[in-house]
């Protein structure tokens, strides 16, 4: 059993752990810290030689905190006053509860918190447990500690979140492996289709003029990439009938901010590439880099003329094929399960999730979500509910007809 000490210094909060655990011949101590936005630096700092997913890097969560101005908390686990583990958490009111939740709420996919991975076999659950203590002496009035989208492991290394309770998330991710590279991916595929459809596109798209793949290189490019990319998933989202995810002003500034940051680097861990067709934009997507895995975090395609011609699958064709050409060992399509994603996926990776109430009314709160997953889980597993379902929305948004294909997860 684990008898924490708080200490408090300023905005911080220090659990210091008296008794110590034997790891092989050598006892370590851990110490929980908690802070509010002022820690972001050291999270940063911290990120430089940790392990992450693209939703936990630092230029994620420095820019989220900045563009909306989040209310933040930054936890750290530290084994013998080195960190192991830490996790930055945005807090938002949900209802009369408070939930501190990965930084970019469904903007976060994939998530994996930030570790050292030469001290992450010594993390446990306990340890992790005091992680969660400090943040509830620090912020009381947290309920909740929503933890969603885990990756079972990244790299090969093990999620260190999965030694606490979770449940399976109700959407499922899909990927590609690339191994053998492109013609060996196509050859697994239905390539000898996919290079008669990739040809037949190119015929109709000069048939109407020039047509290039851009990557954004310069903040005007990713200026005009975004905006596109921004203009069409608001059309596609009123003709679903769902709440558009990217309409909040603090949202798209996140996100202009982010990949605009990217470009700083050698090996820019933000990307937007778009299929230009005449002079507009018709299909525009947004990916990161983690490891061998290139993760697509969104996608849209232009309603327009040549929407008939299928412009996301031409630019996902070449995508994954400049994904084999760098080396790249998986095409990550992200969360979501739609057939545009099973004509190419081999892939399936099922997330997790961890709910760890701080209050009374977070276990409420967090028997409720439990509860919801099931439902979702349910509904996205039974293909004639979920084909209902969408069909239902199309309708209450006065969209009867079938939507082109596209994530709706």
């Amino acid at each position: 059993m684990v008898d924490a000490a708080a200490s408090f210094d300023g905005n911080r909060v220090a659990a210091n752990e008296i008794s110590a655990r034997p790891i092989g011949a050598h006892p370590n101590h851990w110490a929980a810290t908690t802070s509010d936005g002022i820690g972001i630096a050291d999270y940063v700092q911290f990120c430089a030689s940790a392990l992450f997913a693209p939703a936990q890097s630092g230029s994620w969560v420095s820019n989220w905190a900045t563009a909306t101005g989040a209310d933040m908390v930054v936890a750290t686990l530290a084994c013998d006053a080195r960190p192991a583990l830490s996790l930055a958490l945005e807090v938002v009111r949900r209802g009369p509860f408070k939930v501190a939740r990965f930084a970019g709420g469904r903007h976060a996919n994939g998530n994996f918190a930030a570790v050292d991975p030469r001290l992450l076999p010594a993390v446990d659950g306990p340890a992790i447990r005091s992680m969660f203590k400090a943040i509830a002496r620090m912020r009381p009035d947290i309920d909740l500690i929503s933890l969603e989208r885990l990756l079972p492991d990244l790299d090969g290394v093990a999620n260190p979140l999965a030694a606490l309770p979770g449940f399976p998330s109700p959407n499922l991710a899909l990927a590609v492996d690339l191994d053998g590279g492109f013609d060996a991916l196509l050859s697994r595929a239905s390539g000898k289709r996919k290079r008669k459809k990739h040809r037949s596109q190119t015929r109709k798209f000069e048939a109407v003029g020039t047509f290039r793949r851009i990557e954004a290189r310069t903040r005007e490019e990713v200026d005009r990439l975004l905006d596109a990319f921004l203009e069409m998933k608001e059309a596609r989202f009123a003709k679903m009938g769902i709440a558009n995810v990217f309409g909040d002003r603090q949202v798209r500034d996140f996100f202009r901010a982010l990949f605009t940051d990217a470009l700083a680097k050698e090996k820019p861990p933000f990307l937007l590439h778009g299929l230009d067709v005449a002079g507009k934009l018709r299909a525009v997507t947004g990916s990161s880099r983690s490891g061998k895995r290139l993760i697509c975090e969104f996608g849209a395609i232009a309603e327009d003329d040549l929407a008939f011609t299928s412009p996301g699958d031409f630019l996902f064709f070449d995508n994954i094929q400049e994904a084999c050409e760098l080396g790249f060992d998986v095409y990550d399509f992200s969360v979501g399960d739609e057939p545009y994603k099973r004509l190419w996926c081999d892939i399936e990776v099922q997330h997790f999730e961890v709910l760890a109430p701080l209050t009374l009314k977070g276990r409420a709160l967090a028997t409720g979500l439990r509860q919801g997953a099931r439902a979702k889980s349910f509904i996205k597993n039974n293909p004639t509910v979920w084909k209902l379902t969408k069909m239902l929305r199309r309708r209450a948004a006065g969209q009867a007809a079938p939507a082109a294909a596209e994530d709706d997860s």
